[in-house]
């Protein structure tokens, strides 16, 4: 499947791009070229391979979510800098 100057064109103005015609050639060669090495893989026997989803086996690492002894609200604002009405009290970020 070869992508002429104008479908590469039509492409660019759905992107909102505006190519110049040294682009317009440039991409037209650099799209084709994609294109070929797709064709080349999609030329390869597949049959029995598992998808790969990442390149590496990963395996999630979360830990169990036990609830745990922590803190009352009144250590809590005991050790904050600044506090008021039972909150924190931090600097205004706007």
């Amino acid at each position: 499947m070869k992508l002429t100057p104008e479908e590469v064109l039509h492409i660019a103005q759905l992107a909102r791009l505006h190519l110049s015609p040294e682009e317009v050639d440039l991409f037209s060669r650099q799209l084709n070229d994609i294109l070929g090495y797709m064709e080349q893989l999609n030329a390869l026997d597949t049959e029995g391979v598992e998808p790969t989803f990442h390149a590496l086996h990963l395996i999630n690492a979360f830990r169990g979510d036990l609830v745990q002894p922590s803190f009352s609200q009144e250590e809590a604002l005991a050790i904050a800098p600044e506090q008021a009405r039972s909150a924190f009290v931090v600097p205004k970020v706007i």
